[in-house]
């Protein structure tokens, strides 16, 4: 509209406009299909410059410029404005900044340390219930294969149940209080990550509406520039058209935006994978714990049963029948041992492989 009276145009100039905007159009006819906050923005739009150009039109054909003309211009750039602005503040949530995450991380990682910890201080416990299990099978040793013990035989038995007593449970106070800490420890981790992961989940909702935000502010800047074109081409400025739209690098504006919002969401997507990461070796852990509670539990069972039955021994005319009880223990209380040292060495193997899978998550999401 602003070219001089037989000045020749440029066909590149037409091409490379094209190829400029159509990108950012595309992708904004895109947004009217699946969006209707977006076709709706869009209808507005084409209704206010359709008026606004036609009204400048009919100003070219009288060869003037009316104020009621400029005011409809200024009018219809505002409401476009004022669209643009209940888009915002729709989406007026801060969804920038994630001060939590980082803290998470961390504290998975020395809630993991503390885990090995505790296994090897259930080690610990281990060696002492497998020394309690060999003082009884030192005292059982004294059974003779046939007949009645001796009475020197009675008398090292007896010593040997009296260590054994005297050993007492190898699992202390300070064990369980150890165990409840960890255990409380995962358990809250659980909790904060499910809520971080439901964090996330509604950052990437924003994305996308973000992403029409940005549709639409790309569309209103083009629509704005169009139209201050069209005044200035309709005052017979065609310098100052050419200007304004050298002002606003539109194209490249919606190029840079798109690039932005792609690179937010892949970071989102990243720190989900993390945290997904982080909930499944946590959510394993608890589970490592819960069946270790039940072997402990069930292995304290056992030494308190063995325990009454070294007493009950301890009655002369009950001996036999209290050797006999334990003897048949024994083999149980073995298994118990065993049974809870391969849980705990999952536990540890499961807490280092979820430590790795995590590093690994953060390195290389994908």
């Amino acid at each position: 509209m602003s070219k001089k009276p037989g000045e020749q145009s440029d066909p590149r100039m037409g091409f490379e406009s094209k190829m400029k905007y159509s990108m950012e159009l595309r992708a904004y006819e895109q947004a009217c299909k699946v969006d209707p906050d977006v076709k709706s923005f869009d209808e507005a739009v084409k209704e206010r410059t359709g008026r606004v150009i036609h009204s400048l039109a009919k100003g070219v054909e009288v060869r003037s410029m009316s104020l009621e003309t400029l005011r409809e211009t200024t009018n219809c750039l505002l409401e476009m404005d004022q669209e643009v602005v209940k888009v915002l503040l729709g989406c007026k949530e801060d969804i920038w900044k994630n001060h939590d995450l980082f803290e998470l991380v961390e504290e998975y990682f020395d809630n993991s340390l503390q885990t090995l910890d505790f296994c090897t201080v259930l080690e610990n416990c281990l060696r002492k219930a497998r020394d309690n299990q060999l003082i009884i099978q030192i005292a059982l040793q004294q059974m003779p294969a046939q007949g009645p013990p001796s009475e020197a035989q009675c008398k090292k038995m007896l010593e040997e149940l009296k260590i054994f007593k005297t050993a007492g449970s190898p699992f202390s106070e300070d064990f369980f209080k150890h165990f409840e800490s960890v255990y409380k420890r995962h358990t809250e981790m659980l909790e904060k990550l499910q809520l971080q992961r439901k964090k996330l989940d509604k950052k990437l909702k924003h994305v996308r509406v973000w992403k029409k935000v940005s549709s639409i502010i790309f569309v209103a800047t083009f629509a704005a520039v169009l139209i201050c074109s069209v005044v200035a081409a309709a005052i017979a400025a065609p310098p100052v058209a050419a200007a304004l739209a050298a002002v606003v690098p539109i194209a490249s504006v919606g190029r840079w935006v798109d690039s932005y919002w792609k690179n937010y969401e892949d970071a989102i997507k990243i720190q989900r994978v993390v945290v997904t990461a982080m909930h499944a070796g946590t959510f394993i852990a608890i589970k490592d714990l819960d069946s270790i509670r039940v072997l402990v539990d069930n292995l304290e069972q056992m030494i308190s049963s063995i325990l009454t039955d070294a007493d009950f021994c301890s009655r002369e005319d009950a001996f036999q029948l209290g050797i006999e009880r334990i003897k048949r223990k024994q083999e149980s209380f073995m298994q118990d041992i065993e049974d809870l040292a391969q849980h705990v060495d999952r536990c540890g193997r499961d807490v280092r492989q979820a430590r790795t899978v995590v590093v690994q998550k953060m390195i290389r999401p994908a």
